[in-house]
């Protein structure tokens, strides 16, 4: 006898496939459960089984060689229908059975319960059931035994499903943030070019690029899919490149960097501060179309600290260095220093300049 068909089952169907597990592969975490129920419950067959619009399938089966049977044979899809746990002490002495191939065969199933698999829309998905050749009677403890193996197959499903949104919801997020951080670069790339104040310019051509600094650090957590830490090398290396890409003709810049984890928020910090030095060193350091170098060097101190180094090969008086220390970037890197509770060491001579942050870890 088919199974009445579910009063809600479109809205069933729709919850079903958002969990995304019809014909996935069989994972270990549901094979022990049907072969925990299996046990407690004394039976040769134990099944998560799960009831389409046109077929009952299994994400865990125990006892049978087959991954699936069409609802015309379906006892679950009577189950279903049901709250909570459905025992058929003997299927030969059950209307609903009549003609079921799976009842009347030899041998035939003469014994069925099973825990209704409830999703948190309060919609049933399927069944945890278990199945015996032999009419038989299921003790308290195994009746149990059989609904808190359910919630555990729902807590499974449902934390598939949770991250799934999750990730949905991050890739979402990320590429929001991806345009916005474009869409500011943009705008400030245009006002700098049509603005007649080479004040203005300047200041908005440094505003660009530190939005061009944090979209870096955009760009790792995306690549790593990393939220408590990133490597503080493959950061600075991205930003790095982006500067390489503003260098002034005949200028380069080398890196010795060591491979540091540190908070993404951290890593922001010392991102920026590199992006300050660096770009100082290209407007004063190098004068008239003077080549040269600036070496970047993140170097593990050890006892939990760190320093970051830029040094450059160009001009670097004592009174160029002084020079250096006024305006929006020194006081950027300041207060990124404070709130690292780092410090700010600097020195110049005649062969070139050396800005040094020394951070904890």
């Amino acid at each position: 006898m088919l199974a009445d068909r579910h009063p809600f089952q479109d809205e069933r169907l729709d919850i079903l496939h958002s969990y995304d597990v019809l014909d996935t592969p069989y994972e270990e975490d549901f094979d022990d459960i049907v072969g925990l129920v299996a046990s407690i419950c004394e039976v040769p067959i134990a099944l998560i089984s799960l009831v389409d619009g046109h077929r009952q399938w299994f994400k865990a089966v125990k006892g049978l060689d087959v991954g699936e049977t069409p609802l015309e044979s379906s006892i679950c899809a009577h189950a279903i229908l049901e709250k909570e746990l459905v025992e058929i002490r003997d299927t030969h002495a059950d209307p609903r059975m009549d003609g079921n191939p799976l009842c009347v065969d030899d041998p035939g199933l003469r014994f069925y319960a099973g825990a209704v698999l409830m999703g948190v829309e309060g919609l049933p998905l399927g069944t945890l059931c278990v199945l015996d050749y032999t009419p038989r009677t299921l003790t308290d403890t195994q009746r149990q035994t059989l609904r808190v193996l359910a919630g555990q197959v729902m807590a499974r499903l449902e934390l598939r499903r949770t991250l799934k949104r999750q990730a949905v919801l991050h890739s979402e997020a990320d590429h929001r943030i991806k345009n916005s951080l474009q869409m500011l670069s943009s705008l400030t790339r245009f006002q700098s070019r049509i603005s007649e104040l080479d004040e203005t310019r300047e200041a908005l051509d440094a505003v660009g690029q530190r939005i061009e600094t944090m979209g870096r650090l955009h760009e790792v957590l995306q690549a790593g899919h990393v939220q408590t830490h990133v490597d503080l090398d493959d950061y600075l290396i991205r930003i790095v490149d982006f500067l390489s890409e503003q260098a002034p003709e005949h200028v380069v810049i080398d890196t010795a960097l060591s491979r540091i984890s540190m908070t993404p928020s951290r890593a922001a910090s010392i991102g920026i501060v590199l992006n300050e030095w660096v770009t100082n060193a290209y407007k004063h350091a190098f004068p008239d179309g003077r080549a040269g170098v600036i070496k970047v060097t993140v170097t593990d101190l050890g006892a939990g600290t760190a320093q970051l180094e830029v040094g450059d090969n160009g001009r670097g008086t004592t009174a160029d260095a002084t020079c250096r220390r006024s305006g929006l970037g020194t006081q950027i890197t300041e207060a990124v220093a404070q709130a690292l509770d780092g410090t700010l060491t600097a020195d110049a001579n005649a062969f070139g300049t050396r800005h040094r942050l020394l951070f904890a870890i």
